[in-house]
């Protein structure tokens, strides 16, 4: 079968390309001596998991307990949720995934720590966890050296929680200018959580993984500091239409939204079956990662998508219009390529026009 042949809307997945991308990440991690612990928020799929353990990945990373869950029972293991956890009930759930699954989550806060302390003090295992460090991105984790300094102490009064490390997601390197900005945010980014390993170990607990991380900072293959033991990237599984910016090319674009041309209803206008339930409505507008329209035509690059309604796409490009017929089907490259992933229920494996297998995406709606 080949894949136009499939219905429409239809989420693609070109074999080849992401098995490139897969060894290109495994291989870097490997020449750099660090371990690579992929992000699997990206493809939400036991399956391409599978895969990139079985090129090398020491362990995957999720995002949500909902994702952790399924991914054990799929046969997963070393799992970190790269996130803090709140709440008793999802601590309950990660002792459950414990009990047969090597699992740790992350923290940033004393409270956090004292909830896992009590959920885990009858368990046959402690709380495996990692402080999250902010770098620079606006977002989770610890600020203050002093505040890092007391979040350890409430560890070293907490039996049951296990100090295993840091992590950092050096986020705000999406929005550098040039590829010379994105190197220095990632090269501060490491340089700042190294000093808070440093702080770690001068208080006796050597953190044993220090994970970093961000597509656009390991696919460009900037340096890593020694001391680096871990990179956590995610969207490098499939790349998209922003992140292709990040590194100045398509190529390494292998997911791709089938859909087909149902309306030409001016001299420019093109209407196509797949709106903002199937490829969101994210945009990026500034930085390495910007990105004209809500997505790219693959077969007609320099051709974006104007506006997304709820299931329909807007183009508007007089010679594009000309180009294409109602009934065509084609390929458009996401901007962000995560949140579409959640959007479908299975994926289509190709390679090159042909069609492979269905994988269904399992991890799809685990916000828990």
């Amino acid at each position: 079968m080949k894949y136009w042949e499939l219905d429409t809307p239809s989420l693609l997945i070109d074999r080849e390309i992401m098995l490139d991308n897969l060894r290109f990440m495994q291989d870097w991690a490997d020449s750099r001596k660090v371990a690579l612990r992929p992000h699997t928020k990206t493809h939400k799929m036991p399956y391409i998991a599978r895969l990139q353990k079985e090129l090398g990945a020491v362990g995957i990373a999720v995002a949500k307990v909902g994702e952790a869950e399924v991914m054990a029972a799929n046969g997963l293991d070393n799992i970190f949720i790269a996130n803090e956890i709140v709440g008793e009930k999802k601590l309950e759930r990660i002792r459950r995934v414990a009990e047969t699954s090597t699992i740790a989550f992350g923290v940033d806060s004393p409270c956090q720590v004292q909830d896992a302390e009590r959920v885990f003090a009858s368990a046959a295992k402690p709380a495996n966890v990692l402080i999250e460090i902010e770098v620079g991105e606006n977002r989770s984790g610890i600020i203050e050296e002093k505040d890092f300094l007391d979040l350890l102490e409430t560890m070293r009064r907490s039996p049951h929680v296990h100090f295993r490390g840091i992590f950092s997601h050096d986020g705000h390197s999406y929005s550098a200018k040039d590829t010379e900005e994105c190197g220095r945010i990632f090269l501060e980014s490491q340089r700042r959580t190294l000093r808070f390993a440093d702080l770690a170990e001068g208080k006796g607990m050597k953190p044993e993984v220090v994970s970093i991380g961000s597509t656009p900072s390991l696919m460009n293959r900037f340096e890593i500091l020694e001391g680096i033991t871990e990179l956590r990237p995610g969207t490098y599984v499939f790349m998209d239409a922003s992140q292709a910016h990040a590194i100045g090319t398509l190529d390494r674009c292998a997911a791709t939204v089938l859909a087909t041309v149902i309306s030409k209803p001016t001299a420019e206008r093109v209407i196509m079956d797949v709106g903002a339930k199937g490829l969101t409505m994210q945009e990026r507008t500034k930085g390495i990662c910007a990105t004209p329209g809500k997505g790219t035509i693959r077969e007609f690059p320099s051709v974006h998508i104007f506006a997304v309604y709820d299931e329909h796409a807007i183009i508007y490009d007089r010679e594009f219009r000309e180009k294409v017929s109602i009934g065509e089907k084609l390929r458009i490259i996401p901007v962000h390529i995560c949140p579409v992933c959640n959007l479908y229920d299975s994926a289509t494996l190709i390679s090159g026009d042909d069609v492979v297998e269905e994988i269904p995406i399992l991890c799809r709606g685990k916000l828990q």
